[in-house]
């Protein structure tokens, strides 16, 4: 199984509605020693300024769920945020502690640090999700290792196709999977909790506070 395949059982997930297990195929289920994870370590940059390896500082031994997104779109994207920021409300206090969520730019060069902080203010982003920049042939090995790219390069290069995909995974236990971005929160908690063996301490719809 190759990593477009990853994808479009990803895509069959927003057709079905529901939350599927994908599991990534053998040459990325590495331990993440000797250089072997398939996510590269490249440096990225926070909407605080801070300096960040993808791998090390945001995924390793982590419990993540992450997107792509740009500041300028017209499409998704502002849907796709408000609909995770429901979702880090529902994970309450396992939010920034027993799971991190990341959003990437697609736009790295007019998306800075600065431009992304007030973005996330604009959403009422809490602690615990970061809004990444970084340079654009970075940016670009970071979206092909999560699957998220198109193999004919016309339809790869225009924003307005990208996939509304969150990819979720557990380092710790190479255990990955995607769930449709505009799905409902719960669902997306749900797939979360499929690879999260903890599931301990979620925020019920209606316990929820947004701040």
């Amino acid at each position: 199984m190759n990593t477009r395949r990853i994808l479009l059982g990803g895509m069959g997930i927003a057709a079905l509605g529901s939350a599927l297990w994908l599991a990534l195929p053998e040459a990325e289920q590495s331990t993440g020693r000797s250089g072997a994870t398939p996510f590269p370590n490249v440096t990225l940059y926070n909407q605080d300024g801070d300096k960040l390896r993808f791998y090390d500082d945001l995924i390793r031994n982590k419990v993540v769920a992450l997107n792509m997104m740009y500041v300028m779109c017209e499409g998704i994207c502002p849907t796709m945020t408000s609909n995770l920021r429901k979702l880090q409300s529902l994970l309450g206090k396992r939010m920034g502690r027993d799971v991190f969520m990341c959003s990437i730019s697609l736009q790295p060069e007019m998306d800075s640090p600065e431009v992304l902080k007030a973005y996330a203010a604009k959403h009422r982003v809490l602690p615990g999700w970061q809004f990444l920049t970084g340079s654009p042939d970075d940016i670009r090995r970071v979206r092909f290792s999560m699957g998220f790219y198109d193999p004919v390069p016309e339809v790869d290069a225009n924003l307005a196709t990208h996939t509304g995909m969150v990819r979720i995974g557990n380092d710790a236990t190479k255990r990955w999977t995607m769930a449709p971005a505009l799905c409902d929160a719960e669902r997306i908690i749900t797939t979360i909790n499929h690879v999260d063996r903890r599931m301990v301490e979620t925020a019920y719809p209606h316990d929820r506070r947004a701040s």
